[in-house]
């Protein structure tokens, strides 16, 4: 089910996934699991699920699991959690991409691959932490597999394409051509670096995505407490994506829009971030230890 990968020939260094600057490569936590057909790399670390739940981190549309840096080491530790961190297909360490992505590749994220890595790693319950891209498949996937969510968090969750969402992809794309963001983007992604952009950017642009929005109805199948965070400065969406998720989601959603923050509030706005999620996942442990035994939550 699992196959070991190395660190020591990755671009990944295991300081930024455990938060341990003195971690040995040759004990690496880094794992290739199958999901979708697709070989992709995974992190997983903890205590187990005596200590508390898993927290899943789902990165954004040019990310991977180094791009977290401390974050997800830092904010499970604080939270009484596990943590499980991974590179979707064609980024970073996982398999390459082959030819243009679909404009459903989200959803295919959600209904398959996610729920297919969860089974490998045997974790049954999840709450998930999702940025950008990484927010909108979470949502879809506590809509999908309600029996599994104990809770969602999301930053700069897409729920419907916006001209703004657009004019920052073009503007990425400028970056790529003419800056060094592509000579940054390789540290992380190696050799998937071009078509990881290219995969990205164009099926953003392309006209089959331009309608793409997650429905009303999907929202409101979500079950489980939702956090939706997001920056008032984000050039990838205005607060019209919190609405959406409010609206859709209804009394369980708390939308946050944080001021002087742009699409990365983890990084940005890390005090905020950590306070908000913190208390979230604090009450959604206080809503299981008042629940029903069988209702606790359960990390797998």
């Amino acid at each position: 089910m699992f196959s070991r990968k190395s660190i020591a020939a990755s671009v990944l260094r295991p300081g930024l996934v455990t938060g341990h600057k003195a971690a040995d490569p040759d004990d690496s936590p880094v794992l290739e699991v199958r999901a979708d057909s697709h070989l992709v790399r995974a992190v997983s670390y903890g205590l187990g699920p005596r200590f508390g739940p898993m927290l899943v981190f789902l990165h954004e549309g040019l990310g991977g699991i180094a791009q977290w840096k401390h974050f997800p080491d830092t904010l499970a530790r604080a939270a009484g959690c596990n943590a499980l961190v991974y590179e979707r297909w064609g980024h970073g360490g996982s398999d390459r991409l082959m030819g243009p992505r679909k404009a459903d590749f989200m959803e295919r994220e959600a209904e398959f691959a996610l729920p297919q890595i969860l089974d490998a790693f045997g974790v049954e319950k999840v709450i998930l932490f999702g940025h950008s891209d990484g927010g909108s498949i979470a949502l879809m996937f506590a809509a999908l597999y309600p029996e599994r969510t104990l809770g969602v968090i999301t930053e700069a969750a897409h729920v419907f394409v916006e001209d703004v969402s657009l004019a920052g992809v073009r503007a990425a794309e400028a970056r790529f051509e003419t800056s060094d963001l592509a000579k940054r983007l390789r540290l992380y992604h190696g050799d998937n670096t071009e078509s990881m952009f290219h995969g990205w950017a164009d099926i953003w642009l392309s006209p089959e995505f331009r309608d793409w929005t997650i429905p009303p109805e999907t929202l409101g199948a979500i079950e489980a407490p939702v956090l939706a965070l997001q920056g008032a400065d984000d050039d990838y969406g205005t607060p019209a994506q919190l609405e959406k998720i409010k609206a859709g989601v209804g009394d369980g959603a708390k939308t946050v829009l944080i001021p002087e923050c742009a699409h990365t509030p983890h990084v940005e706005a890390r005090e905020t971030v950590m306070d908000e999620v913190i208390n979230f996942i604090q009450d959604l442990k206080q809503e299981s230890a008042e629940a029903p035994k069988s209702e606790e939550l359960d990390s797998g």
